[in-house]
């Protein structure tokens, strides 16, 4: 069975199925048990199969909220994790990894929509440890190309937003977070489909991976002439956007601009 056919029947990427097979990454329990009976194993065989996986695979951070994330959420955390580096463009609110918690609160309760107050808790608590891991893991570098809408949208009301944006200025310090704004006169550009996210890879033999991510599932594009252009895309984004110096400018401005 072909490595792009398991990612397809198993809502995986391909760099995942690669991954797991060349044992660059660890295999959880739970995509064990999808392997085997995918693969037609005899179910009286499968407990062998996860003892041995035991002593193999390290926990990920993320096996603690499986009954609060969907599967396709925890592998691309997953994804995260092992990245070296991630590419983002967000058009319509800031992405996740820069979000202050009440942000973030007020998004996944829209998001969620009739959720209980417990699981939109659990989905808040997710998003707060992937910042922090980000950061503490190992070094890896973020460059976001926030689009003025992202900014002004009012998530959560005025407070909220003067919150939000006091983080990013924060976060613009860092070393390894580069943020630049792409203000609505900027016109034109080759991302109108939506938020996207590149993830690369600290290994040379992992290809890049491209995230999409829709209402109710995730697409990833991983074919090199369909990456390209999202490399392509991204950095006519870089172009088009503000610098971070700027960027950071237009921010404090929306802060005074909120004051006044």
């Amino acid at each position: 069975m072909p490595g792009e056919q398991v990612a397809s029947e198993l809502k995986w990427s391909q760099s995942k199925v690669s991954r797991i097979e060349n044992g660059r990454t660890q295999v959880s329990a739970r995509d064990l048990r999808s392997l085997l009976t995918l693969y037609g194993v005899e179910a009286d065989r499968h407990e062998r199969y996860l003892e041995l996986s035991k002593g193999a695979r390290l926990k990920g951070w993320w096996d603690e909220y499986a009954d609060a994330i969907p599967r396709d959420y925890a592998n691309y955390i997953e994804l995260e994790t092992e990245a070296s580096s991630l590419l983002i463009y967000t058009p319509q609110i800031v992405t996740g990894i820069l979000q202050t918690e009440d942000y973030a609160r007020h998004v996944i309760q829209s998001a969620l929509l009739i959720s209980p107050p417990g699981e939109v808790n659990r989905r808040i608590k997710v998003r707060m440890e992937r910042q922090e891991r980000f950061v503490r893991d190992r070094p890896r570098s973020l460059s976001v190309v926030l689009d003025e809408a992202a900014l002004r949208r009012e998530v959560g009301g005025p407070q909220v937003m003067r919150a939000q944006l006091n983080r990013l200025l924060e976060l613009g310090e860092e070393d390894n977070v580069t943020l630049r704004v792409l203000p609505f006169d900027a016109g034109e550009h080759p991302a109108t489909a939506g938020e996207f996210t590149i993830l690369r890879f600290p290994d040379e033999e992992d290809t890049d991976v491209v995230h999409v991510e829709a209402m109710t599932s995730s697409l990833y594009v991983e074919q090199e002439a369909e990456v390209f252009r999202y490399t392509l895309a991204f950095n006519q984004l870089c172009a088009s956007a503000l610098p971070p110096e700027e960027s950071s400018d237009f921010m404090a401005s929306l802060l005074k601009e909120g004051e006044g």
